[in-house]
């Protein structure tokens, strides 16, 4: 009886790495499995362990090769011995998680049920790295949450080739693989001669399961290795082409044009890449770009917009000295000149963004200044928020470190406290602040255009406790993830080195709304450690300076923001709540920050509150310190208030569309921070009671602030600057 599976493994100088991967593989003796081995001249002791394998292992055939026939060879070589149903091409220097066989075999056994049948099934994996970290699949949302799951064609899932190409996660039918015609490449790149076909002509169907630890970062790997052979992929792309060519074959248009693209962009790293292609090659790499271009230009292509439209442009021409004045300087091509005036606007705003890359660039080649840090908050809006507590606190533990502020406009520099350094973003200071800086701080995310130095430590501060699905978690949440590049976002969070908690509720959440290799680091919020602090004082100073008549009652209403909404709308009528409120109250009013206009204007009568918008004033823990109570719906503000121990009342009209739309961690309406109202009425009458839900509060800030002592930013701090 044939086996239903044969793994493929070709074995080169890997014998540290080969005992562990011949283990994994380790399965049922019923004959289900077939393992070759295929020796490729392997100049070390890999041969003799092979064959003391097989000596144990009845499923474990060797094939020793005479000459060296590559990665791709060797595999072409063990798939022309292969007799199972399936094969799986594995790759001698990773291994497999435990249980990976029985539980493929049986998926495999189940598709033998079904018709058509699979083609290819595709399996989650993990990347390995040499310090023992590991990393999920980056593009595993890419495919456990698509017709892939089910089983479909390439057509019906194209977001697929946003993902690896290579072999080693890919289970094919071996047949089809066989009527495909296809084969592995010679030299590098030999595994998307095979992928591509076989992705864009297949039934595919996706495990999301980890089948695989992939080794990263392993000495001589071909993306850090300069060589000639890195052309080598113009012949697998020639490859990819000619069946594609074939009308039996054809994906149509749409799909051809992607993977056109995909291999025009991919050409174009490996040449950008300092340190790939030999400096006397380069010149005939571009070339052989240019030719590729050439033949295999879809008839309906157009270009690109932006940046990347003018390289292909100066591509399509083989205007290599023009493109790498495009790479260097920034410098409109006179090529193009002649054609600014019908394509100005995107053109110009590339040639602005080359022109900054190139200077960056230039600075990134100094040496990083180890008493050098960056400080952001919110976009660059200015000085707020964790960031700020740490600046204060890096200040007095860390004073060696200079710190530097980044703003986008003169204005925001104005608001920044007296003596505080700053540059302004796009700037020549800000490009080199950016590009020589041994410490970045921020509360989101830094532009991806800013790569990430080797020796540099980036502080990832985030700006709430969230109720709401955030990250990677919003995938199943497509209204409220409209637009969010989550490629991106781990590409981002690949920079991390520190997160910072304010509580064990965040840690649970974030460390898989945001998978990486990062510290998380459980010290409460920085920002946090002034409310922890404040005395009857201070809380006197920041009425007195917000002008807050002594001897009313100030309630503070700030509700977050909610997708799909073109701006603020409160979903309470403000004038109406003032005047059930009275002359004893006065109403600030907060916008969320995403809606700049603020909350309008805001006006009552003479008998009702005063009502004042705030949502300009910059740094939120002063209207905190001075309000009597907060009044919001499911804004993270609810969790930084808790640490004042003064009362809240959640106003949640639209809780179940919120929680449906945006979904949550928790139910808020089961376990709230105080009084609970979901109409107006209720909630001027749980104003007016005064502190109507004490027991309340006090189980969320045990459950929410076990951490909020005051020296949040003081531990921070003293884990990633130098105190000592």
């Amino acid at each position: 009886m044939s086996p239903l599976l044969s793994i493929v493994l070709p074995v080169h100088g890997v014998e540290r790495y080969l005992p562990r991967c011949l283990d994994s593989l380790a399965g049922p003796p019923d004959g289900s499995v077939e393992l070759i081995a295929v020796d490729d001249l392997s100049p070390d002791g890999c041969g003799a362990i092979l064959d003391e394998q097989a000596t144990r292992d009845p499923r474990l055939r060797v094939l020793h090769l005479t000459e060296n026939q590559g990665l791709g060879g060797a595999r072409e070589v063990g798939l022309a011995q292969a007799t199972g149903t399936y094969v799986w091409f594995v790759d001698s220097d990773d291994w497999l998680p435990e249980g990976t066989l029985d539980a493929l075999l049986a998926e495999l056994r189940a598709e033998q049920a079904t018709e058509p049948p699979v083609d290819v099934l595709l399996t989650d994996f993990t990347h390995i790295y040499p310090d023992g970290s590991t990393e999920p699949n980056p593009w595993r949302h890419l495919l456990r949450d698509s017709p892939l799951v089910a089983g479909c064609t390439a057509a019906d899932h194209p977001a697929l080739f946003q993902s690896v190409m290579s072999v080693w996660n890919k289970v094919f039918r071996r047949q089809f693989l066989l009527d495909l015609d296809v084969a592995f490449g010679r030299g590098y790149y030999e595994d998307i001669s095979v992928t591509y076909p076989a992705l864009l002509t297949g039934r595919l169907r996706y495990l999301d399961r980890s089948c695989y630890n992939y080794r990263r970062g392993r000495p001589g790997a071909i993306t850090a290795t300069a060589s000639p052979k890195h052309a080598d992929a113009f012949a697998q792309y020639d490859a990819i082409f000619r069946v594609l060519d074939r009308p039996s074959a054809d994906p149509g248009p749409a799909l051809r044009r992607l993977v056109f693209d995909r291999t025009v962009r991919q050409a174009l790293t490996v040449y950008d890449t300092p340190g790939l292609v030999p400096a006397d090659l380069r010149a005939d790499f571009f070339a052989r770009i240019a030719d590729h271009f050439a033949r295999h230009r879809p008839a309906d292509y157009t270009f690109p917009g932006g940046l990347r439209g003018v390289q292909y442009r100066l591509v399509a021409r083989g205007a290599r000295i023009a493109y790498g004045e495009l790479r260097r300087g920034g410098q409109l091509p006179r090529a193009l000149k002649r054609q600014a005036g019908a394509v100005a606007p995107a053109l110009r705003k590339g040639v602005r963004s080359g022109a900054r890359f190139t200077a960056y660039n230039t600075f990134r080649r100094l040496p990083l200044d180890e008493h050098l840090a960056v400080y952001a908050a919110y976009w660059y809006r200015g000085f707020a928020c964790n960031p700020a507590a740490i600046y204060r606190k890096a200040l007095e533990l860390a004073p060696q470190v200079r710190g530097v502020w980044v703003v986008e406009t003169k204005a925001q520099a104005a608001t920044l406290p007296a003596g505080v350094p700053y540059v302004l973003v796009n700037t020549p200071a800000y490009l080199r602040l950016m590009a020589t800086a041994k410490y970045f701080v921020n509360n989101v995310n830094f532009p991806h255009t800013m790569a990430k130095r080797p020796g540099t430590v980036h502080v990832q501060t985030q700006h709430g406790t969230p109720v709401k699905a955030m990250g990677m978690d919003l995938k199943d949440h497509p209204a409220a993830a409209d637009g969010m590049d989550f490629d991106r976002l781990l590409e981002a969070v690949g920079r991390w080195d520190y997160l910072v908690s304010p509580n064990p509720h965040t840690s649970e959440h974030f460390t898989r709304a945001f998978p990486g290799r990062y510290e998380l680091l459980e010290t409460g919020y920085p920002r946090n450690d002034r409310l922890a602090l404040a005395t009857p004082a201070e809380v006197a100073d920041v009425r007195s300076r917000l002008g807050l008549p002594a001897g009313r009652r100030t309630v503070l209403y700030a509700p977050t923001h909610r997708e799909g909404q073109g701006g603020y709308d409160p979903l309470l009528d403000l004038r109406e709540l003032a005047e059930k409120l009275g002359p004893g109250y006065t109403l600030l009013v907060r916008a969320h920050y995403f809606h700049s206009g603020g909350a309008g204007e805001l006006t009552a009568g003479p008998h009702a509150a005063e009502v004042v918008d705030v949502s300009a004033h910059p740094v939120v823990e002063d209207l905190y310190l001075a309000a009597d109570v907060l009044v919001t719906d499911y804004s993270s503000m609810m969790f930084d208030y808790a640490v004042l121990d003064r009362p809240v009342v959640v106003y949640a009209p639209d809780w179940e569309q919120y929680r449906r739309v945006r979904g949550v961690y928790f139910d808020l309406l089961a376990f709230p921070p105080g009084a609970v109202a979901t109409e107006p009425g209720a909630l001027v009458e749980a104003l007016l009671a005064g502190d109507p839900a004490p027991d309340a509060r006090a189980a969320f800030r045990e459950r929410f602030c076990p951490w909020d002592d005051g020296g949040a930013a003081e531990r921070v701090v003293r884990r990633i600057f130098p105190t000592e």
